[in-house]
Protein backbone atom coordinates (compact mmCIF):
# COMPACT_ATOMS: atom_id res chain seq x y z
CA UNK A 1 0.00 0.00 0.00
CA UNK A 2 1.45 3.41 -0.94
CA UNK A 3 1.96 5.70 1.73
CA UNK A 4 -0.82 8.39 0.76
CA UNK A 5 -3.29 5.44 0.64
CA UNK A 6 -2.12 4.44 4.00
CA UNK A 7 -2.91 7.67 5.60
CA UNK A 8 -6.40 8.29 3.31
CA UNK A 9 -7.55 5.29 4.84
CA UNK A 10 -6.73 5.71 8.28
CA UNK A 11 -8.25 9.33 8.59
CA UNK A 12 -11.61 7.62 6.82
CA UNK A 13 -11.56 5.12 9.63
CA UNK A 14 -10.58 7.89 11.99
CA UNK A 15 -13.70 10.28 11.34
CA UNK A 16 -15.61 7.99 9.77
CA UNK A 17 -15.97 9.45 6.62
CA UNK A 18 -16.87 6.70 4.45
CA UNK A 19 -18.81 3.62 5.75
CA UNK A 20 -19.32 0.21 4.85
CA UNK A 21 -22.09 -0.16 2.51
CA UNK A 22 -22.04 3.30 1.29
CA UNK A 23 -22.31 4.53 -2.25
CA UNK A 24 -20.13 7.51 -3.09
CA UNK A 25 -19.36 9.96 -5.93
CA UNK A 26 -16.31 11.61 -6.38
CA UNK A 27 -16.02 15.11 -8.30
CA UNK A 28 -13.08 14.56 -11.06
CA UNK A 29 -12.16 17.42 -13.11
CA UNK A 30 -8.80 15.76 -14.63
CA UNK A 31 -6.68 17.42 -12.70
CA UNK A 32 -3.97 16.40 -10.67
CA UNK A 33 -6.02 16.66 -7.10
CA UNK A 34 -8.94 14.95 -8.68
CA UNK A 35 -7.34 12.49 -10.33
CA UNK A 36 -5.05 11.55 -7.18
CA UNK A 37 -8.27 11.27 -5.10
CA UNK A 38 -9.93 8.90 -7.32
CA UNK A 39 -7.18 6.54 -7.77
CA UNK A 40 -6.53 6.50 -3.80
CA UNK A 41 -10.52 5.56 -3.49
CA UNK A 42 -10.78 3.32 -6.03
CA UNK A 43 -7.74 1.72 -4.31
CA UNK A 44 -9.79 1.16 -0.77
CA UNK A 45 -13.02 0.96 -1.81
CA UNK A 46 -12.64 -3.07 -1.35
CA UNK A 47 -11.10 -3.11 1.67
CA UNK A 48 -13.84 -0.44 3.55
CA UNK A 49 -16.55 -1.83 1.23
CA UNK A 50 -18.11 0.87 -0.27
CA UNK A 51 -19.27 1.62 -4.08
CA UNK A 52 -17.65 4.31 -5.84
CA UNK A 53 -18.55 6.24 -9.17
CA UNK A 54 -17.25 9.67 -10.60
CA UNK A 55 -18.90 12.57 -11.39
CA UNK A 56 -16.69 15.58 -14.37
CA UNK A 57 -18.96 18.85 -14.40
CA UNK A 58 -18.13 20.68 -17.80
CA UNK A 59 -18.37 24.42 -16.59
CA UNK A 60 -18.50 25.56 -20.13
CA UNK A 61 -15.14 28.60 -19.76
CA UNK A 62 -12.90 26.17 -21.13
CA UNK A 63 -14.00 24.61 -24.69
CA UNK A 64 -10.46 23.99 -25.94
CA UNK A 65 -9.65 22.01 -23.17
CA UNK A 66 -13.00 20.13 -21.49
CA UNK A 67 -13.23 17.60 -24.47
CA UNK A 68 -9.27 16.22 -23.54
CA UNK A 69 -10.48 16.55 -19.66
CA UNK A 70 -13.61 14.39 -20.71
CA UNK A 71 -11.81 11.67 -22.18
CA UNK A 72 -9.22 11.78 -19.21
CA UNK A 73 -12.02 10.90 -16.88
CA UNK A 74 -13.50 8.66 -18.83
CA UNK A 75 -10.71 6.06 -19.83
CA UNK A 76 -9.31 6.44 -16.34
CA UNK A 77 -12.91 5.32 -14.73
CA UNK A 78 -13.18 2.45 -17.16
CA UNK A 79 -9.44 1.20 -15.88
CA UNK A 80 -10.49 1.54 -12.53
CA UNK A 81 -14.04 0.00 -13.13
CA UNK A 82 -15.87 2.70 -11.83
CA UNK A 83 -19.41 4.10 -13.04
CA UNK A 84 -18.69 7.37 -14.46
CA UNK A 85 -21.48 10.50 -14.98
CA UNK A 86 -20.86 13.68 -17.24
CA UNK A 87 -22.79 17.11 -17.46
CA UNK A 88 -22.31 20.43 -19.00
CA UNK A 89 -23.61 23.48 -17.80
CA UNK A 90 -23.71 26.88 -18.75
CA UNK A 91 -21.68 29.12 -15.96
CA UNK A 92 -21.65 32.61 -18.11
CA UNK A 93 -25.56 32.64 -18.62
CA UNK A 94 -26.13 31.58 -15.08
CA UNK A 95 -23.73 33.97 -13.42
CA UNK A 96 -25.36 36.74 -15.71
CA UNK A 97 -29.20 35.42 -14.85
CA UNK A 98 -27.88 35.28 -10.75
CA UNK A 99 -26.23 38.39 -10.57
CA UNK A 100 -22.59 36.22 -9.35
CA UNK A 101 -19.16 36.00 -10.33
CA UNK A 102 -18.22 33.34 -12.34
CA UNK A 103 -16.17 31.51 -9.95
CA UNK A 104 -19.16 31.32 -7.19
CA UNK A 105 -21.56 30.37 -10.23
CA UNK A 106 -19.56 28.09 -11.48
CA UNK A 107 -19.06 26.74 -7.81
CA UNK A 108 -22.94 27.03 -7.20
CA UNK A 109 -24.01 24.81 -10.16
CA UNK A 110 -21.02 21.97 -9.59
CA UNK A 111 -22.41 21.05 -6.34
CA UNK A 112 -25.97 21.07 -7.54
CA UNK A 113 -25.07 18.73 -10.71
CA UNK A 114 -23.01 16.46 -7.85
CA UNK A 115 -26.00 16.62 -5.87
CA UNK A 116 -28.67 15.62 -8.68
CA UNK A 117 -26.03 12.79 -9.61
CA UNK A 118 -26.00 11.28 -5.65
CA UNK A 119 -29.82 11.84 -6.22
CA UNK A 120 -29.81 9.26 -9.45
CA UNK A 121 -28.09 6.60 -8.07
CA UNK A 122 -29.27 7.03 -4.46
CA UNK A 123 -25.66 7.56 -3.11
CA UNK A 124 -24.45 8.57 0.42
CA UNK A 125 -21.50 11.07 0.33
CA UNK A 126 -20.12 13.19 -2.19
CA UNK A 127 -15.85 13.69 -2.25
CA UNK A 128 -14.10 16.66 -2.94
CA UNK A 129 -10.33 16.44 -3.54
CA UNK A 130 -9.80 19.74 -1.50
CA UNK A 131 -6.27 19.47 -0.09
CA UNK A 132 -4.08 21.23 2.88
CA UNK A 133 -2.71 23.58 0.29
CA UNK A 134 -6.39 24.35 -0.93
CA UNK A 135 -7.09 24.94 3.07
CA UNK A 136 -4.60 27.77 3.58
CA UNK A 137 -5.67 29.41 0.61
CA UNK A 138 -9.24 29.17 2.10
CA UNK A 139 -8.25 30.88 5.39
CA UNK A 140 -6.31 33.55 3.73
CA UNK A 141 -9.22 34.40 1.01
CA UNK A 142 -11.74 34.54 4.19
CA UNK A 143 -9.58 36.70 5.83
CA UNK A 144 -9.11 38.86 2.86
CA UNK A 145 -12.58 39.11 2.14
CA UNK A 146 -13.55 39.55 5.96
CA UNK A 147 -14.85 36.91 8.15
CA UNK A 148 -14.94 35.89 11.81
CA UNK A 149 -13.43 32.80 13.53
CA UNK A 150 -16.05 30.74 12.09
CA UNK A 151 -14.42 31.40 8.76
CA UNK A 152 -11.14 31.54 9.50
CA UNK A 153 -11.44 27.51 10.74
CA UNK A 154 -11.61 26.76 7.60
CA UNK A 155 -12.91 24.07 5.38
CA UNK A 156 -13.93 21.20 7.77
CA UNK A 157 -13.63 16.96 6.71
CA UNK A 158 -17.24 16.85 6.54
CA UNK A 159 -20.02 19.29 5.55
CA UNK A 160 -23.72 19.11 6.02
CA UNK A 161 -23.27 15.28 6.75
CA UNK A 162 -22.55 14.45 3.07
CA UNK A 163 -19.26 16.40 1.03
CA UNK A 164 -16.72 14.78 2.81
CA UNK A 165 -12.58 16.03 2.32
CA UNK A 166 -10.51 12.71 2.24
CA UNK A 167 -7.37 14.77 0.95
CA UNK A 168 -7.82 17.95 3.28
CA UNK A 169 -5.29 16.79 5.91
CA UNK A 170 -2.66 16.27 1.94
CA UNK A 171 0.14 18.24 0.75
CA UNK A 172 -0.06 18.77 -2.78
CA UNK A 173 3.34 17.57 -3.10
CA UNK A 174 2.39 14.62 -1.87
CA UNK A 175 -0.25 13.81 -4.48
CA UNK A 176 2.19 14.81 -7.19
CA UNK A 177 4.43 12.20 -5.86
CA UNK A 178 1.37 9.89 -5.79
CA UNK A 179 0.57 10.49 -9.26
CA UNK A 180 4.36 9.94 -10.35
CA UNK A 181 4.82 6.44 -7.93
CA UNK A 182 2.02 5.63 -10.09
CA UNK A 183 2.11 6.99 -13.24
CA UNK A 184 -1.22 8.23 -13.31
CA UNK A 185 -1.97 11.31 -15.95
CA UNK A 186 -3.43 14.32 -15.31
CA UNK A 187 -4.63 17.30 -16.98
CA UNK A 188 -3.49 20.94 -16.13
CA UNK A 189 -6.25 23.07 -16.13
CA UNK A 190 -5.03 26.80 -17.44
CA UNK A 191 -7.69 29.09 -15.42
CA UNK A 192 -5.74 28.04 -12.65
CA UNK A 193 -3.23 30.66 -13.98
CA UNK A 194 -5.48 33.57 -14.48
CA UNK A 195 -4.90 36.21 -12.22
CA UNK A 196 -8.51 37.35 -12.42
CA UNK A 197 -9.66 35.16 -9.39
CA UNK A 198 -8.44 36.33 -5.74
CA UNK A 199 -7.80 32.57 -4.92
CA UNK A 200 -5.45 32.46 -8.07
CA UNK A 201 -3.64 35.74 -6.53
CA UNK A 202 -3.29 33.93 -3.26
CA UNK A 203 -1.63 30.63 -4.45
CA UNK A 204 0.61 32.60 -7.17
CA UNK A 205 1.51 35.61 -5.10
CA UNK A 206 0.68 36.18 -1.76
CA UNK A 207 1.44 32.81 -0.34
CA UNK A 208 4.69 32.72 -2.21
CA UNK A 209 5.73 36.42 -0.88
CA UNK A 210 4.73 35.43 2.67
CA UNK A 211 7.01 32.33 3.09
CA UNK A 212 9.80 34.13 0.94
CA UNK A 213 9.57 37.35 3.37
CA UNK A 214 7.93 36.27 6.40
CA UNK A 215 7.06 32.46 7.45
CA UNK A 216 8.38 29.87 5.54
CA UNK A 217 5.99 27.37 6.89
CA UNK A 218 2.91 29.84 7.22
CA UNK A 219 0.72 27.35 5.24
CA UNK A 220 1.26 24.82 8.24
CA UNK A 221 1.15 27.74 10.32
CA UNK A 222 -2.68 28.42 8.93
CA UNK A 223 -3.78 25.44 8.83
CA UNK A 224 -2.84 24.67 12.92
CA UNK A 225 -4.79 28.15 13.29
CA UNK A 226 -7.63 26.73 11.24
CA UNK A 227 -7.65 23.22 13.37
CA UNK A 228 -7.97 24.82 16.29
CA UNK A 229 -10.69 27.47 15.89
CA UNK A 230 -12.80 24.87 14.04
CA UNK A 231 -12.59 22.91 17.54
CA UNK A 232 -13.68 25.98 18.96
CA UNK A 233 -16.37 26.84 16.39
CA UNK A 234 -17.97 23.12 16.83
CA UNK A 235 -18.69 24.53 20.64
CA UNK A 236 -20.36 27.55 20.07
CA UNK A 237 -22.04 26.59 16.84
CA UNK A 238 -23.72 24.04 19.11
CA UNK A 239 -24.95 26.52 21.40
CA UNK A 240 -26.24 28.72 18.55
CA UNK A 241 -28.06 26.00 17.22
CA UNK A 242 -29.46 25.37 20.36
CA UNK A 243 -30.89 28.90 20.50
CA UNK A 244 -32.10 28.71 16.62
CA UNK A 245 -34.46 25.41 17.74
CA UNK A 246 -35.87 27.55 20.46
CA UNK A 247 -36.16 31.16 19.34
CA UNK A 248 -36.47 31.30 15.12
CA UNK A 249 -39.16 29.72 12.57
CA UNK A 250 -38.97 28.69 9.31
CA UNK A 251 -41.24 28.42 6.70
CA UNK A 252 -41.99 29.36 2.70
CA UNK A 253 -43.96 32.18 1.00
CA UNK A 254 -46.63 31.73 -1.43
CA UNK A 255 -43.65 31.26 -4.18
CA UNK A 256 -41.74 28.83 -2.20
CA UNK A 257 -38.77 31.37 -1.07
CA UNK A 258 -37.65 31.01 2.45
CA UNK A 259 -39.26 32.91 5.28
CA UNK A 260 -37.86 33.05 8.91
CA UNK A 261 -39.34 34.34 11.82
CA UNK A 262 -38.16 35.16 15.25
CA UNK A 263 -38.62 37.63 18.74
CA UNK A 264 -36.13 40.45 18.57
CA UNK A 265 -36.26 40.26 22.68
CA UNK A 266 -35.36 37.05 22.90
CA UNK A 267 -32.48 37.23 20.51
CA UNK A 268 -31.06 40.33 22.44
CA UNK A 269 -30.76 38.30 25.49
CA UNK A 270 -28.29 36.07 23.65
CA UNK A 271 -24.45 36.77 24.62
CA UNK A 272 -22.87 38.92 21.24
CA UNK A 273 -20.48 35.49 19.87
CA UNK A 274 -24.12 33.57 19.83
CA UNK A 275 -26.32 36.05 18.50
CA UNK A 276 -23.31 36.68 15.71
CA UNK A 277 -23.77 33.02 14.82
CA UNK A 278 -27.37 32.90 14.85
CA UNK A 279 -27.52 35.92 12.37
CA UNK A 280 -24.78 34.18 9.89
CA UNK A 281 -26.96 30.56 10.26
CA UNK A 282 -30.37 32.82 8.83
CA UNK A 283 -28.50 34.24 6.10
CA UNK A 284 -27.35 30.63 4.96
CA UNK A 285 -31.40 29.43 5.50
CA UNK A 286 -31.91 31.91 3.49
CA UNK A 287 -29.45 31.15 0.91
CA UNK A 288 -27.60 34.65 0.98
CA UNK A 289 -24.05 34.46 1.82
CA UNK A 290 -23.63 36.72 4.38
CA UNK A 291 -20.42 38.97 5.32
CA UNK A 292 -19.20 40.42 8.68
CA UNK A 293 -20.79 44.12 7.61
CA UNK A 294 -24.04 42.50 6.94
CA UNK A 295 -24.33 40.86 10.42
CA UNK A 296 -23.16 44.24 12.18
CA UNK A 297 -25.99 45.87 10.81
CA UNK A 298 -28.82 43.27 12.17
CA UNK A 299 -27.08 43.50 15.49
CA UNK A 300 -27.04 47.17 14.88
CA UNK A 301 -30.84 47.64 14.14
CA UNK A 302 -31.24 45.26 17.52
CA UNK A 303 -29.56 47.54 19.67
CA UNK A 304 -31.16 50.53 18.39
CA UNK A 305 -34.85 48.59 18.43
CA UNK A 306 -35.89 50.71 15.52
CA UNK A 307 -38.57 49.27 13.02
CA UNK A 308 -38.05 49.07 9.64
CA UNK A 309 -36.70 47.55 6.96
CA UNK A 310 -33.41 46.46 5.87
CA UNK A 311 -31.73 45.37 2.12
CA UNK A 312 -29.41 42.97 1.50
CA UNK A 313 -28.38 41.07 -1.66
CA UNK A 314 -30.64 39.49 -4.36
CA UNK A 315 -33.74 41.28 -3.14
CA UNK A 316 -33.18 39.79 0.90
CA UNK A 317 -34.76 41.96 2.85
CA UNK A 318 -35.27 41.86 7.40
CA UNK A 319 -38.42 43.32 8.54
CA UNK A 320 -38.33 44.61 11.82
CA UNK A 321 -41.73 45.33 13.12
CA UNK A 322 -43.31 45.12 17.31
CA UNK A 323 -40.33 43.26 18.34
CA UNK A 324 -40.35 40.68 15.84
CA UNK A 325 -38.17 40.14 13.08
CA UNK A 326 -39.29 38.49 9.17
CA UNK A 327 -35.96 37.28 6.90
CA UNK A 328 -37.63 37.15 3.56
CA UNK A 329 -37.88 37.73 -0.23
CA UNK A 330 -40.88 39.74 -0.47
CA UNK A 331 -40.41 40.97 -4.27
CA UNK A 332 -38.34 37.16 -5.45
CA UNK A 333 -34.94 36.96 -5.72
CA UNK A 334 -34.09 40.00 -7.82
CA UNK A 335 -31.32 42.84 -7.44
CA UNK A 336 -32.94 45.61 -6.24
CA UNK A 337 -31.88 48.37 -3.53
CA UNK A 338 -34.84 49.96 -1.85
CA UNK A 339 -37.95 51.81 -3.21
CA UNK A 340 -36.45 51.82 -6.73
CA UNK A 341 -39.55 51.48 -8.33
CA UNK A 342 -40.32 49.74 -12.18
CA UNK A 343 -37.05 50.20 -14.48
CA UNK A 344 -37.24 51.69 -17.43
CA UNK A 345 -37.04 49.53 -20.45
CA UNK A 346 -33.42 51.04 -21.59
CA UNK A 347 -32.25 51.13 -18.04
CA UNK A 348 -30.51 47.91 -16.35
CA UNK A 349 -29.40 46.96 -12.81
CA UNK A 350 -27.05 44.01 -11.55
CA UNK A 351 -25.57 42.40 -8.52
CA UNK A 352 -21.85 42.43 -8.16
CA UNK A 353 -21.44 40.03 -5.66
CA UNK A 354 -17.49 40.22 -4.51
CA UNK A 355 -14.40 40.92 -7.20
CA UNK A 356 -14.37 39.49 -10.81
CA UNK A 357 -15.29 39.73 -14.49
CA UNK A 358 -18.81 40.14 -14.67
CA UNK A 359 -20.58 40.05 -18.50
CA UNK A 360 -23.10 43.55 -18.61
CA UNK A 361 -24.95 42.74 -21.79
CA UNK A 362 -27.18 45.38 -21.46
CA UNK A 363 -24.43 47.78 -22.07
CA UNK A 364 -22.37 45.27 -24.51
CA UNK A 365 -19.31 45.01 -22.12
CA UNK A 366 -17.17 43.25 -19.56
CA UNK A 367 -16.42 44.44 -16.23
CA UNK A 368 -13.79 43.34 -13.98
CA UNK A 369 -13.51 44.49 -10.79
CA UNK A 370 -10.37 44.38 -7.96
CA UNK A 371 -9.37 45.42 -5.05
CA UNK A 372 -5.90 47.13 -5.40
CA UNK A 373 -3.24 48.52 -3.05
CA UNK A 374 -3.14 52.27 -3.89
CA UNK A 375 0.16 52.95 -2.63
CA UNK A 376 1.93 53.87 -5.70
CA UNK A 377 -0.70 53.94 -8.14
CA UNK A 378 -0.94 55.87 -11.07
CA UNK A 379 -4.38 57.55 -11.26
CA UNK A 380 -3.84 59.27 -14.46
CA UNK A 381 -2.63 56.21 -16.59
CA UNK A 382 -4.16 55.27 -19.47
CA UNK A 383 -6.05 51.92 -19.85
CA UNK A 384 -5.34 49.94 -22.62
CA UNK A 385 -6.99 50.34 -25.90
CA UNK A 386 -10.62 49.87 -25.50
CA UNK A 387 -11.05 49.80 -22.42
CA UNK A 388 -11.88 52.72 -19.22
CA UNK A 389 -10.61 52.19 -15.73
CA UNK A 390 -12.45 54.12 -12.70
CA UNK A 391 -10.95 54.16 -8.74
CA UNK A 392 -13.51 53.89 -6.27
CA UNK A 393 -12.37 54.28 -2.49
CA UNK A 394 -12.85 50.73 -1.03
CA UNK A 395 -13.23 52.16 2.52
CA UNK A 396 -16.38 53.78 1.38
CA UNK A 397 -18.43 51.02 -0.69
CA UNK A 398 -18.57 47.24 0.01
CA UNK A 399 -19.84 43.93 -2.11
CA UNK A 400 -22.30 43.22 -2.77
CA UNK A 401 -22.60 46.48 -5.58
CA UNK A 402 -25.41 47.37 -7.24
CA UNK A 403 -24.20 48.38 -11.08
CA UNK A 404 -26.96 50.12 -12.87
CA UNK A 405 -28.16 52.71 -15.06
CA UNK A 406 -27.18 56.23 -14.39
CA UNK A 407 -30.56 58.44 -13.00
CA UNK A 408 -31.79 61.78 -12.31
CA UNK A 409 -29.79 63.37 -9.62
CA UNK A 410 -27.00 60.84 -9.48
CA UNK A 411 -23.38 62.56 -8.43
CA UNK A 412 -20.11 61.42 -7.60
CA UNK A 413 -16.88 63.67 -6.32
CA UNK A 414 -13.99 63.18 -8.99
CA UNK A 415 -10.90 62.66 -7.36
CA UNK A 416 -8.71 65.80 -6.71
CA UNK A 417 -11.37 68.24 -7.65
CA UNK A 418 -13.41 70.14 -5.13
CA UNK A 419 -17.32 69.40 -4.70
CA UNK A 420 -19.40 66.99 -6.93
CA UNK A 421 -20.83 66.33 -10.75
CA UNK A 422 -23.38 64.71 -12.18
CA UNK A 423 -22.61 61.49 -13.46
CA UNK A 424 -25.13 62.37 -16.32
CA UNK A 425 -22.89 65.40 -17.11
Amino acid sequence: MHPLEKAVAALIAKEKLIRQGEIVLAGVSGGPDSMAMLHVLAFLRESIGFVLHAAYVDHGLRPQESGREIELVRKQAELLEVSAHFTEEDVPAYAKKAGLSIEDAARRLRYAAFERFVGEINGDKISVAHTADDQAEEVLLRLIRGTGKKGLSGMSLVRDGRIIRPLLSTQKKKLLGYLHDKNIPFAEDSSNLQRTFLRNRIRLDLLPYLESHFNPNISVTLRQTAAILSAEEEYLDTLAEKLFEEIVQVGENHSGLPEITLGAASLQEAPLAIRRRLIEKIFWQMDCKPGFKQIEQVIGRLDRQHDGFMHFSEGLRAAFKNHMILFSYPEGRVARRGELGVLAEQSFAMEVGAPGAYTLDAVNCEAHFELVDCAGLDFKKQAEKGRTVDFLDADAISFPLLVRSPRPGDRFHPLGAPGSKKVND
